[in-house]
């Protein structure tokens, strides 16, 4: 199974973030464990280190020694456009894992990606529904 992991949950964990850094942590231990099997989109790259308001690229540097980056283009980027949703950076989003083959994208926020062409999870339900071999 392939993933795209929004940058929501990476934010989680490089904010240390009570209420669900514990689930987003264990996706980022998935994704080290099954090799090539998770990405970020490219741009979430740029909206981490800018939200993190501080130098982000030690936790960059790791956070690619675990998992490929989705990159965009013209073309993803008018599929983008196309797609049914208000909130355009989903629908960014989904064309990164639409690049990268990923059968889901797993994010906080599911409600925006609703109508959009890969299926959205929560990262608890991730971790409850899709983990089968990630550390305890």
């Amino acid at each position: 199974m392939k993933i795209l992991i929004d940058a929501n949950i990476l934010l989680d964990v490089a904010l240390n973030r009570p209420a669900f850094v514990a689930d987003s942590v264990r996706i980022l231990d998935w994704a080290e464990l099954n090799p090539g099997q998770a990405a970020v989109a490219w741009h979430s790259i740029a909206n981490v280190s800018y939200l993190l308001k501080q130098d982000a690229r030690g936790f960059l540097a790791d956070l690619l020694a675990i998992v490929e980056v989705a990159a965009g283009d013209t073309a993803s980027v008018r599929q983008a456009l196309a797609m049914p949703t208000r909130d355009f950076e989903d629908a960014l989003q989904v064309a990164a894992a639409i690049t990268f083959g990923a059968d889901l994208i797993v994010t906080r926020d599911i409600a925006d990606f609703r109508k959009l062409p890969i299926a959205a999870v929560t990262q608890a339900r991730f971790v409850s529904d899709y983990m089968t071999d990630a550390p305890e």
